[in-house]
């Protein structure tokens, strides 16, 4: 009897100490710190952006059509995702919010970059010394954030340029080659009709897929290594060849250099597009699978 009364003091004991250890034991964190998100701006609202830093001409953009150009310090094509990248900002969101009555305490009151997208402006200042993170202050509030908003937002202007020599919204019909010194001779134009390819010579054995595939690798798919302002001499003549667009237009391009890499200018655009020796090669011969003479 007695023996049976120890063994359900134990019991009892036992579970009196799980329940005291469930009672006692950390409760775990339900919602975890507060989000803030910087604000309640979408990407595509806006149709301006300037970057200003101190001492510097700011660098504009500007949306035409559904894509952005650059503006300032000179005019060209913007690389869409760089753009998307800066305009990311509007979706930031952080742990940490302040009060912007103190600008001086976050480096703000003299901030080392503004980012005005159309009349919206963001304000960057120093950053935390403990997170590396970067106070941002945008309208009544400051924010603390990962750097790579200003980081984007100080990428080098020519890197900034769209590297795809053709517009999104030129789409190629065809190209003239007849100008460049290897298609002197048969004078070589492809065209692409009905969705089959036409070729100049009239011993060429083009067959279809290759192509096509050489219009996607070559043209539409592949960029420029850099890019970089082009101002012609037009006391200089270069071998040229056009690409023929859809609609009837015509893109010119100068072969400024072919070796150790292609360099292609667009006096259009005023830019200067450098390849990869054995992309250029490509670019400028398509499979047209002409007989060598004997």
């Amino acid at each position: 009897m007695i023996k049976r009364w120890l063994v359900n003091l134990g019991l009892l004991l036992l579970i009196a100490g799980i329940v005291t250890f469930l009672y006692l034991r950390p409760q775990p964190e339900v919602g975890g710190p507060t989000v803030h998100e910087i604000s309640d701006l979408k990407l595509g609202d806006f149709s301006r952006l300037s970057i200003e830093f101190p001492a510097r001409a700011p660098v504009t953009f500007e949306k035409i059509d559904g894509y952005w150009h650059l503006t300032q310090p000179y005019s060209a094509r913007a690389d869409q995702p760089s753009v998307q990248r800066i305009l990311s900002i509007v979706a930031a969101a952080s742990t940490e919010k302040f009060s912007a009555e103190n600008l001086e305490k976050y480096g703000l009151d003299q901030p080392k970059l503004k980012l005005r997208l159309d009349d919206h402006e963001f304000l960057f200042g120093t950053y935390n010394p403990v997170s590396s993170d970067q106070y941002v202050a945008y309208q009544d509030a400051v924010y603390l954030l990962n750097p790579i908003y200003s980081e984007s937002a100080g990428t080098q202007v020519v890197e900034m340029i769209d590297k795809k020599p053709l517009k999104p919204t030129e789409k190629i019909a065809g190209f003239d080659f007849s100008w460049l010194e290897q298609w002197e001779d048969i004078r070589l134009n492809v065209d692409l009709q009905d969705g089959k390819w036409k070729v100049s010579a009239e011993n060429a054995k083009p067959v279809q897929d290759e192509m096509n595939e050489w219009l996607e690798i070559t043209w539409k798919q592949s960029s420029a290594k850099s890019v970089e302002p082009y101002k012609p001499d037009y006391k200089t003549t270069y071998p040229s060849f056009e690409v023929k667009l859809e609609g009837g237009g015509k893109v010119h391009f100068d072969k400024i250099q072919e070796s150790p890499e292609l360099l292609l200018g667009r006096p259009d655009e005023g830019l200067i597009y450098h390849f990869a020796p054995d992309l250029g090669f490509a670019m400028l011969n398509p499979p047209v699978h002409i007989p060598k003479e004997e």
